[in-house]
């Protein structure tokens, strides 16, 4: 069983929120949407639901058309960012409150409840208010709110955005383990790369309304099909320099001339846009295939093991990320060495070629 999406577009006026998206979400599978702001995580989300309807297209599930069946009538659970619960209710009542709705009997709803706050470390705080939890117990409760119900279909709409650091790392490692042998489909919205590598399963990149790939996370991250997918999946921002291929070197527009690399190497002659994540960009050269950029400091950020440094290259940003710490002096002139044999190439149209 699965969750199909044929065709989905979604209007809105005279714009177009969601372009023509056909997607698969296999049963039991954990899926991320990684885009950013704005690129239609939130609405695509609410159409799987069945809160909001597509302009156009066909939703499937188990197997059904469900494309005009009202949220209320799906088995769905939704969690938002913003820690949405009742707060006359108690955590055990908001937590309880769905599978009332569904007329449980008071002893399934106590079995179900006690399980879900033992996962969630909610059992000391089952009397409280929400007014009376932090931040992270409040998403906590959200959460159990949408797992004890055991819905068909979970949905997470960046629901650790709000959380303090520690919460997040927190919740980002149990978040897998709360949905693992569930026949759950699991949806997880997010801007974060790094969120969507932890937590593995799935991912789809989205940009401006269109899924631009989906399939397994790393396979994903590592050969994105165009510039497009790897820019979305890139924090800090993937690097990128318009080159010349001739014979066996890359010609820079400014003249700057680096080896064509082991990437590089079976591309015919021609004009590409070569891109290169900011982790291969380092302070060190490594032993073969290294181009040198020579720029000026613009930010260095150092923390107790690596080293973020944004670098001004003929007007251009360039951003290494090493581990180490390696002090620049903001102004100053810097080279930098790029892992060419780790560079991506890409045609003018933008659909990666090696």
């Amino acid at each position: 069983m699965s969750l199909e999406l044929i065709d989905i577009t979604k209007r809105v006026g005279a714009e177009t929120h969601i372009h023509p998206t056909s997607l698969v979400l296999p049963e039991a599978s954990f899926n991320v949407l990684l885009g950013t702001t704005l690129a239609g995580k939130t609405t695509l989300m609410q159409i799987m639901a069945g809160i909001q309807r597509p302009t156009s297209g066909t939703i499937r599930f188990h197997g059904k058309d469900v494309t005009g069946v009202a949220v209320q009538k799906r088995n769905v659970s939704m969690v938002y960012q913003q820690f949405i619960n009742y707060p006359n209710f108690s955590v055990y009542d908001n937590i309880a409150s769905p599978l009332r709705v569904a007329g449980m009997t008071a002893i399934e709803i106590e079995r179900r409840v006690m399980a879900a706050a033992e996962l969630l470390r909610l059992k000391p705080m089952l009397k409280r208010r929400p007014s009376e939890l932090s931040g992270g117990q409040q998403q906590r409760t959200a959460i159990a709110r949408a797992i004890v119900k055991d819905s068909d279909l979970i949905l997470l709409d960046e629901p650790l955005a709000n959380l303090d650091y520690k919460l997040r790392e927190e919740l980002r490692d149990e978040l897998p383990k709360l949905f693992a042998g569930r026949n759950a489909i699991v949806v997880y919205a997010t801007t974060e790369p790094s969120e969507a590598l932890l937590f593995g399963g799935n991912t789809a990149t989205l940009h401006e309304g269109r899924i631009t790939q989906f399939g397994p996370t790393s396979a994903t991250y590592r050969t994105p099909k165009d510039l497009t997918t790897a820019q979305v999946f890139s924090d800090p921002p993937i690097n990128t320099a318009a080159v010349e291929k001739r014979g066996n070197r890359l010609i820079l527009t400014d003249g700057t001339s680096w080896p064509a690399g082991a990437a590089g190497a079976s591309l015919p002659d021609g004009k590409y846009t070569f891109g290169i994540r900011p982790h291969h960009v380092t302070p060190m050269a490594s032993e073969a295939g290294t181009g040198e950029i020579l720029g000026r400091v613009l930010v260095t950020e150092l923390s107790g093991s690596e080293s973020v440094i944004h670098l001004d290259v003929g007007g251009a940003t360039w951003v290494s990320q090493s581990h180490g710490i390696h002090p620049f002096e903001v102004g100053a002139p810097a080279t930098l060495h790029v892992d060419i044999d780790r560079g991506l190439f890409f045609a003018p149209s933008g659909e990666r070629v090696s």
